[in-house]
Protein backbone atom coordinates (compact mmCIF):
# COMPACT_ATOMS: atom_id res chain seq x y z
CA UNK A 1 0.00 0.00 0.00
CA UNK A 2 1.30 3.30 -0.39
CA UNK A 3 0.09 6.99 0.84
CA UNK A 4 -1.23 9.39 -1.47
CA UNK A 5 -2.21 13.01 -0.26
CA UNK A 6 -5.21 14.33 -1.89
CA UNK A 7 -5.46 18.34 -1.73
CA UNK A 8 -8.05 19.04 -4.10
CA UNK A 9 -11.13 17.68 -6.48
CA UNK A 10 -10.29 14.11 -5.15
CA UNK A 11 -11.17 15.42 -1.19
CA UNK A 12 -14.33 14.14 0.21
CA UNK A 13 -17.11 16.38 -0.94
CA UNK A 14 -15.39 17.44 -4.22
CA UNK A 15 -16.38 16.42 -7.73
CA UNK A 16 -13.84 13.63 -8.55
CA UNK A 17 -14.12 11.98 -5.21
CA UNK A 18 -16.38 9.39 -6.27
CA UNK A 19 -13.31 8.10 -8.26
CA UNK A 20 -11.73 7.28 -4.98
CA UNK A 21 -14.53 4.82 -3.71
CA UNK A 22 -15.05 2.92 -6.79
CA UNK A 23 -13.72 -0.52 -6.32
CA UNK A 24 -13.52 -0.99 -9.68
CA UNK A 25 -10.09 1.18 -10.03
CA UNK A 26 -8.01 -0.98 -6.86
CA UNK A 27 -8.83 0.17 -3.33
CA UNK A 28 -8.56 3.56 -1.31
CA UNK A 29 -8.92 3.99 2.78
CA UNK A 30 -9.07 7.31 4.08
CA UNK A 31 -6.12 7.45 6.93
CA UNK A 32 -6.83 10.90 7.82
CA UNK A 33 -7.24 14.82 7.27
CA UNK A 34 -3.48 16.30 6.85
CA UNK A 35 -1.65 19.26 6.30
CA UNK A 36 1.62 19.86 4.18
CA UNK A 37 4.32 20.08 7.03
CA UNK A 38 6.13 22.38 4.06
CA UNK A 39 4.06 25.55 2.19
CA UNK A 40 3.68 24.60 -1.55
CA UNK A 41 1.45 27.69 -3.85
CA UNK A 42 -2.09 26.10 -4.16
CA UNK A 43 -3.92 28.10 -7.25
CA UNK A 44 -7.14 27.56 -9.54
CA UNK A 45 -5.45 27.86 -12.92
CA UNK A 46 -6.94 27.31 -16.68
CA UNK A 47 -9.69 27.29 -18.41
CA UNK A 48 -11.16 24.51 -16.39
CA UNK A 49 -10.16 25.80 -13.05
CA UNK A 50 -8.55 23.14 -11.48
CA UNK A 51 -6.25 23.26 -8.56
CA UNK A 52 -2.83 22.95 -8.93
CA UNK A 53 -0.28 22.14 -6.32
CA UNK A 54 3.13 23.82 -7.55
CA UNK A 55 6.07 21.90 -6.84
CA UNK A 56 8.26 24.79 -4.95
CA UNK A 57 8.37 23.01 -1.72
CA UNK A 58 8.95 26.69 0.82
CA UNK A 59 6.28 28.99 -1.10
CA UNK A 60 3.01 29.37 -0.91
CA UNK A 61 0.84 27.56 2.51
CA UNK A 62 0.75 24.51 4.25
CA UNK A 63 -2.17 23.05 2.37
CA UNK A 64 -5.00 21.45 3.68
CA UNK A 65 -5.97 17.86 2.00
CA UNK A 66 -6.67 14.23 2.82
CA UNK A 67 -3.87 10.86 2.98
CA UNK A 68 -5.15 7.31 1.60
CA UNK A 69 -3.55 4.40 1.43
CA UNK A 70 -3.95 2.67 -1.97
CA UNK A 71 -3.35 -0.33 -3.61
CA UNK A 72 -1.16 -0.85 -6.65
CA UNK A 73 -3.99 -0.83 -9.20
CA UNK A 74 -6.11 2.28 -7.27
CA UNK A 75 -1.92 3.94 -7.79
CA UNK A 76 -1.88 3.45 -11.77
CA UNK A 77 -5.37 4.30 -11.96
CA UNK A 78 -4.54 7.72 -10.29
CA UNK A 79 -1.77 8.22 -12.50
CA UNK A 80 -3.83 7.66 -15.60
CA UNK A 81 -6.69 9.76 -14.10
CA UNK A 82 -3.93 12.71 -13.34
CA UNK A 83 -2.63 12.54 -16.24
CA UNK A 84 0.76 11.43 -14.92
CA UNK A 85 3.51 12.48 -16.23
CA UNK A 86 2.35 15.14 -18.78
CA UNK A 87 -0.44 17.13 -16.97
CA UNK A 88 1.05 16.17 -13.11
CA UNK A 89 4.11 14.71 -11.98
CA UNK A 90 3.70 12.10 -8.90
CA UNK A 91 6.09 13.22 -6.18
CA UNK A 92 6.78 12.96 -3.02
CA UNK A 93 6.05 15.33 0.33
CA UNK A 94 5.88 14.76 3.88
CA UNK A 95 2.01 15.63 5.70
CA UNK A 96 1.25 15.80 9.46
CA UNK A 97 -1.74 13.61 9.81
CA UNK A 98 -4.92 15.03 12.60
CA UNK A 99 -6.72 12.70 15.17
CA UNK A 100 -5.55 9.78 16.58
CA UNK A 101 -4.27 8.50 13.63
CA UNK A 102 -2.12 11.38 13.82
CA UNK A 103 2.13 12.06 12.95
CA UNK A 104 4.17 12.56 10.10
CA UNK A 105 3.67 10.36 6.49
CA UNK A 106 5.33 10.39 3.76
CA UNK A 107 2.78 10.80 0.62
CA UNK A 108 2.91 10.58 -3.14
CA UNK A 109 0.94 13.78 -4.52
CA UNK A 110 0.18 15.04 -7.78
CA UNK A 111 2.00 18.46 -8.50
CA UNK A 112 3.32 20.13 -10.64
CA UNK A 113 6.81 22.25 -12.25
CA UNK A 114 5.77 23.26 -15.29
CA UNK A 115 3.26 26.04 -15.50
CA UNK A 116 3.15 29.39 -16.37
CA UNK A 117 5.19 31.98 -14.42
CA UNK A 118 2.03 34.29 -14.30
CA UNK A 119 0.41 31.15 -11.84
CA UNK A 120 2.96 32.14 -9.15
CA UNK A 121 1.16 35.80 -9.58
CA UNK A 122 -2.41 33.83 -8.32
CA UNK A 123 -3.84 33.82 -5.16
CA UNK A 124 -2.57 30.84 -2.64
CA UNK A 125 -4.91 28.58 -1.63
CA UNK A 126 -4.51 26.45 2.07
CA UNK A 127 -7.90 24.57 1.44
CA UNK A 128 -9.50 23.93 -1.71
CA UNK A 129 -12.86 23.81 -2.19
CA UNK A 130 -14.44 23.72 -5.70
CA UNK A 131 -17.87 25.65 -4.06
CA UNK A 132 -15.24 28.05 -2.39
CA UNK A 133 -15.39 31.86 -2.48
CA UNK A 134 -12.81 32.31 -5.31
CA UNK A 135 -15.62 32.02 -7.12
CA UNK A 136 -13.65 29.54 -9.87
CA UNK A 137 -15.98 26.67 -10.30
CA UNK A 138 -14.46 23.91 -11.35
CA UNK A 139 -15.47 22.44 -14.82
CA UNK A 140 -15.95 18.73 -14.42
CA UNK A 141 -14.71 16.25 -17.46
CA UNK A 142 -17.66 15.35 -18.34
CA UNK A 143 -18.93 18.63 -19.34
CA UNK A 144 -15.83 19.74 -21.40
Amino acid sequence: MAHVFVYGTLKTGQPNHRVLLDGAHGRATLRGRARTLEPYPLVIAGEHNIPWLLQLPGHGRCVAGEVYAVDEQMLRFLDEFEGCPDMYQRTLLTVAVEGPAGGTVQCFAYSTATYPPEWLQLPHLDDYDSQGEHGLRYNPRESR
